[in-house]
Parts: structure tokens; sequence; C-alpha cells
């Protein structure tokens, strides 16, 4: 009896955990709301995957989520501009509720890249160059400088 309880007691101890895992899916749709619908994945599936797509500029930008079980973990972020493909992995039950989120980060990214040559723009039509930090200098004293010949004016 005793030799039957320790041997018990080992079994136990080396088994492994049988749980299932399940993750949220659903394929090509435009929201995450209409990825709700929640799968037991198989035994040999130990990933949920969301892969957020989008394609587009502006008012014409078109947005993609598919989530499903996975046997393997293939990260990616890929931005392509006007196109940009994320795919995040997790391994617990019901992990990949949220979209991807480096897609999204990367439009802010974009943004900021927008706006800071919008202002290079601006500083170099008003005459001041971006890229020489004396150049205020430049502008407001070329003001005062006597012209190299005199031409003549006419009224």
């Amino acid at each position: 009896m005793k030799a039957f309880l320790i041997a018990l007691l080992a079994a136990v101890l080396c088994a492994e955990r049988a749980s299932s895992l399940f993750c949220y899916t659903c394929d090509n749709e435009h929201s995450n709301w209409n990825c709700l619908k929640t799968y037991k994945c198989e035994d040999h599936e130990k990933y949920c995957i969301t892969t957020y797509s989008t394609s587009g500029f502006g008012k014409d930008t078109g947005y993609r989520i598919t989530k499903k079980c996975s046997a393997d973990c293939p990260e990616t972020n890929m931005n392509f501009g006007v196109a940009a493909i994320s795919t995040k992995c997790c391994g617990t039950s019901l992990c990949n509720f949220s979209g991807a989120n480096s897609v999204k980060i990367s439009y802010a990214v974009m943004l900021l890249g927008i706006v800071a040559s919008l202002v290079c723009v601006i500083r170099a039509a008003s005459g001041i160059l971006p890229w020489l930090p004396f150049s205020i200098d430049l502008v407001a004293s070329s003001s005062s400088r006597k012209p190299l010949h005199n031409a003549p004016r006419y009224a």
C-alpha cells in the first residue's frame, strides 16, 4: 500500500497538466467586435495569434483582423507606408482579445514624420534654412547689407 501511494504521488507530480487553450477566432473582419467567438484549440496548437492589417491612406484606409489558434508563434511587423501587417501571439486562454498594436503605433510615427517635414517646408519657405541652427542670424543680417552694384530703381 505504501509503495502504491508513493507511485501515485510520483505520477501526479510528474504528469503534465492537460488544460486546453481557448482563443478568440475570426477571419478577415473589419472590427475587433466581430472577433468575440471562442474556439478550443487542438492539443498541438499552443498559441493564440492576432493578425492586424491595414491598406490605403486617409479615408480610404481598410482594416482587417484575423484571430486563430496556431502551433507556432510567427510574430511579424511590416510597414510599407500605405500597407502594413502585424502578427502578435500569446500563450494563455483568451489572451488575443485586443488587436496587434504595432500597426497602430506605426501610423503615429508616420504622422510625426509628416509633421516634421511640414515644419521644415514652412521654415524653408520663410527663408529659414531648417538644417542650419544659425540661419536665423543670416537672414536677419542679410537685410542690412548694401547691394554689390547700383541697379537703377524705377518708381
